[in-house]
């Protein structure tokens, strides 16, 4: 295993940017303190040499002026969407930014996390070695209250395990969801929709016309949203609107560790992501109960790296998370982080190749 650190860029304020690039010794995974973005994933290929299986960018500038894709990037203080901007917690209400659709809160408002520096150092855990990088938001940032510390640490195991950790803690209750927006291809290039996907997951959430939750679960069994039997992501996607981007209601959900404070230790197998046309694998394990499929309906013609241009359904996201709109919805589990407890998420990228 090795660890180097390289400069990335500087901001207009003078702020320095770094890449750091983690190495065992079959993978590469390179990321960045701006926005604790992971900005590269290599695998290699059989006939020698590496492909890149993640979407994003290769030159600083390319993430600073992102149309609010995240690629790659870590997502809070509540990722995905918040229903009508506002939520209330111990009585009082707090407005948020109208940045989806002009009605609700998406990833956290216009003040994006994915745009901050966050500091970074060098770290050793069980899970491997990597890059722990910390923060505090402060209270009343994006609108949401309490001064809240977070780490968020990328390590590479020897057996090719991606291992991305998520704690924050508080001075006052406060809505928390973190997840990361990695853009995955597992053949480097080309559609995904190929791909086949498994997930432990037999429900999905109901969603209104404004993609935000109604409270209840659907049964995926007998529908295009079924993917509790391998299946290529294409197979239905016609039948979808634009594509997925559906939170699923992972088999974490209703055990002991789901909702807060998670349980870091037990971590459950969700997903297997797979590529026929390279044999390569992608597992996914986590402790949160929820987990957006997103099939990249809204990249067509973005300019990414290697002088590509992205098209639709070019990648597929797997984003860990609490349930959408959750704040507002008390039948869903606790989203809400108390003084005095730690919110700790874990999700792992397992590579096969």
């Amino acid at each position: 295993m090795s660890i180097t650190k390289q400069e990335f860029g500087v901001l207009s304020d003078g702020t320095e940017v770094s890449l750091y690039k983690i190495q065992n010794e079959k993978m590469v995974v390179c990321v960045s303190d701006f926005g604790c973005t992971i900005t590269s994933i290599l695998l290699p290929k059989k006939n020698g040499g590496f492909d890149d299986v993640l979407l994003g960018y290769s030159t600083l500038d390319g993430y600073l002026n992102c149309p609010g894709l995240s690629f790659g990037t870590v997502v809070g203080r509540f990722a995905n969407r918040i229903g009508g901007a506002k939520f209330s917690v111990n009585g009082k209400e707090y407005p948020l930014d109208k940045n989806d659709n002009s009605v609700n809160t998406l990833h956290g408002g216009f003040v994006r996390w994915d745009h901050m520096v966050w500091e970074a150092k060098p770290v050793t855990t069980k899970s491997g070695e990597g890059i722990a990088f910390s923060r505090v938001s402060e209270d009343g940032e994006q609108g949401f209250p309490g001064n809240v510390k977070m780490t968020v640490t990328y390590t590479l195991s020897s057996d090719n395990k991606l291992t991305l950790e998520y704690k924050a803690e508080t001075d006052s209750a406060t809505p928390i969801n973190i997840t990361n927006h990695a853009y995955f291809n597992l053949s480097g290039n080309g559609t995904v929709l190929n791909h086949e996907l498994e997930l432990a997951a037999d429900g999905v959430l109901e969603v209104d016309s404004g993609l935000i939750p109604t409270g209840k679960i659907l049964p995926v069994a007998g529908t295009p949203y079924d993917f509790t039997a391998k299946k290529a992501l294409g197979k239905d996607i016609s039948k979808i609107k634009d594509g997925y981007d559906n939170c699923y209601v992972t088999c974490v959900y209703g055990k002991d560790n789901c909702g807060l404070p998670y349980d870091a230790k037990n971590v459950t197998r969700i997903a297997v992501l797979s590529d026929p046309a390279t044999g390569r694998k992608m597992t996914v394990e986590t402790n949160l109960e929820g987990m957006q499929l997103y099939t990249a309906n809204w990249i067509d013609g973005i300019a990414g790296k290697y002088g590509r241009r992205y098209k639709k359904h070019e990648a597929v996201c797997l984003e860990t998370q609490c349930f959408p709109d959750s704040p507002n919805k008390s039948s869903f589990p606790t989203c809400i982080l108390e003084p005095g407890k730690v919110y700790d998420a874990v999700t792992v990228y397992g590579f096969e190749f």
